[in-house]
């Protein structure tokens, strides 16, 4: 894919999709859609040039597109396609308190009908574009298993027949958990590698914010990705290798989205009604309160893990709750919790593993667990790290 197209795919395909979504009132015709006017791209653009609104150009392709191969369709007398025709006709104005078109989608997707992983799945393949194998490793699931994920939900919404309709003001409070997981799992494949991603998460994060100020689990997932995103230009070095936080040159980080986090954390606790997001967020607030890393205080960070654990307990939270108590109680206690849990397909533990490992002077077993973590990981920063510090417990040991 040329490079212009590309980037408007990143960055426009989520809003694209929405838009015919809405327009057509059917998933699977919209994606189709978009990917068409997308290959179209791929092919004229390179002739004649981005054109000077590239999403503009996107959207009206995909819509004609659609709207020529419904009436083809429904010539041939396929009764769906002269319904959608009739709804690419033009719906009916809606009232309602959601204006944005891809934070629309979210809430439509995470209807309650669907299972939550499936809402999360759909809306992260509809809105971000991910391909299946992104959101299986995002999961930590198997491909196909994804892939069926994926095919229930949008028979779900087709054959229950689930309304593309904004939201009432008193539905949006039983979709907020499926939403607030939408958008941090984007939030989350954007910091991995993707930043119009990242950028997306945090734009629907703020919308989200506006339209229900008083949740402060919005507050705090808003909070949580400022804090994690201000370190953006510091998580690299400039051979693009991953750099942990210990590591980071803290003053590349973004001052300003600091400040504007930490805000949010302090709001949050002012309510006193404590979530998983804000807690989170305040952990990573306390990262951002050190000046350096040694003046972190492992110890709170610790409390408040046992209290994410408290509220929403699950492998990967133990698995960074086991890297406090390193700094806390030691790499032998820590090693015990991380090796008491089942996470051997995810990279992470590995590498949390490798680095207790090494701490231990055990150094045979950490080169393997390196090696384990470099085998499961696909970001090239993490893949460089691993590698890197694989290498140099080699050095060590051949010295």
């Amino acid at each position: 894919m040329p490079v212009d197209v590309e980037a408007v795919f990143r960055a426009e395909y989520g809003r694209a999709v929405a838009v015919l979504v809405r327009f057509l009132g059917d998933i699977d015709l919209a994606e189709e859609a978009v990917q068409d006017a997308f290959t179209t791209a791929v092919r004229r653009w390179p002739q004649t040039g981005v054109p000077p609104s590239p999403a503009g150009w996107i959207i009206t392709t995909a819509r004609n597109g659609a709207v020529d191969r419904l009436r083809r369709e429904s010539v041939r007398g396929a009764r769906h396609a002269e319904a959608a025709l009739l709804h690419a006709a033009g719906p009916p104005a809606e009232e309602g308190p959601v204006r944005d078109e891809r934070l629309r989608l979210i809430f439509t997707c995470c209807h309650p009908a669907l299972a939550p992983q499936a809402r999360v799945a759909l809306t992260l393949r509809l809105l971000g574009g991910l391909t299946t194998a992104r959101l299986a490793r995002a999961f930590l699931v198997p491909e196909p298993t994804m892939a069926q994920r994926i095919v229930r939900a949008k028979a779900k919404i087709r054959d229950a027949r689930i309304p593309y309709r904004v939201p009432r003001d008193a539905d949006l409070p039983d979709r907020l958990e499926g939403v607030l997981a939408v958008i941090y799992l984007i939030f989350n494949e954007g910091y991995g590698g993707d930043p119009a991603l990242c950028a997306e998460a945090v734009r629907l994060g703020r919308l989200l914010a506006e339209l229900m100020p008083d949740e402060p689990e919005v507050t705090g997932l808003l909070a949580l990705m400022l804090l994690v995103r201000s370190r953006r230009a510091a998580r690299e070095d400039a051979d693009g290798t991953l750099v942990p936080l210990p590591e980071q040159d803290r003053g590349r980080w973004d001052r300003d989205l600091v400040a504007e986090g930490q805000s949010l954390v302090r709001a949050c606790l002012r309510r006193g009604r404590p979530g998983p997001y804000q807690i989170q967020a305040a952990i990573q607030a306390v990262h951002s309160d050190a000046p350096t890393a040694a003046d972190t205080d492992w110890r709170q960070i610790l409390r408040l893990y046992d209290q994410l654990m408290a509220l929403a307990p699950s492998p990967v939270v133990a698995l960074n709750r086991a890297v406090a108590v390193a700094q806390t109680q030691g790499p032998a206690r820590a090693l015990d919790l991380v090796d008491a849990l089942d996470l051997g397909g995810y990279h992470v533990w590995h590498a949390v593993r490798a680095d207790l490992l090494r701490r231990l002077d055990r150094v045979a077993e950490a080169r393997h667990a390196y090696d384990e973590a470099l085998a499961l990981s696909r970001s090239p920063a993490e893949r460089a790290f691993l590698d890197r510090r694989g290498r140099a417990l080699a050095a060590d040991a051949d010295e």
